[in-house]
């Protein structure tokens, strides 16, 4: 197999790293804007509070045009794709913390609601980890 072979069988690699950045743009900005437009109906079954709800649905979308922003760049910065990990990690567990104590009275809905949430976020932030890990392999940086 030829040099030229090789690279084109591994050029899906960091695809993988902008596709995750551009599915967790839409995801992130879409679950804001529902926290929203869905905060009153959402207090009684989960527990959450309006303005916590209305805080999620104004921060979450700004988040998510950040991430879009972020798949934008030809060459994503590695510091940036790192920062969107480290974000994904601390949110995951600030929705689990969330989940397992009683910070908010949420109803067992509301907990398996953050639950959810927590992997979902968790997803997102292994599938941008691996991608920033293959796209520096391939540029020769240390992975």
């Amino acid at each position: 197999m030829s040099i030229q072979a090789t690279r084109q069988s591994t050029t899906v690699t960091p695809d993988l790293l902008r596709t995750s950045l551009r599915v967790d743009s839409w995801a992130t900005a879409a679950f804001g804007a529902v926290m929203l437009a869905g905060a009153k109906w959402l207090r009684d079954p989960l527990g959450l509070p309006v303005a916590l709800s209305v805080v999620f649905g104004i921060v979450m979308p700004a988040g998510g045009a950040v991430l879009a922003l972020i798949a934008r760049y030809p060459r994503i910065p590695v510091g940036a794709a790192a920062a969107v990990v480290v974000v994904n990690s601390l949110s995951c567990l600030g929705m689990v913390t969330l989940a397992c104590t009683d910070v908010v009275a949420l109803t067992g809905f509301g907990r398996a609601f953050m639950v959810v949430g927590a992997v979902a976020v968790a997803v997102f932030g292994e599938l941008e980890f691996v991608g920033l890990r293959r796209a520096r392999r391939m540029s020769g940086r240390p992975a």
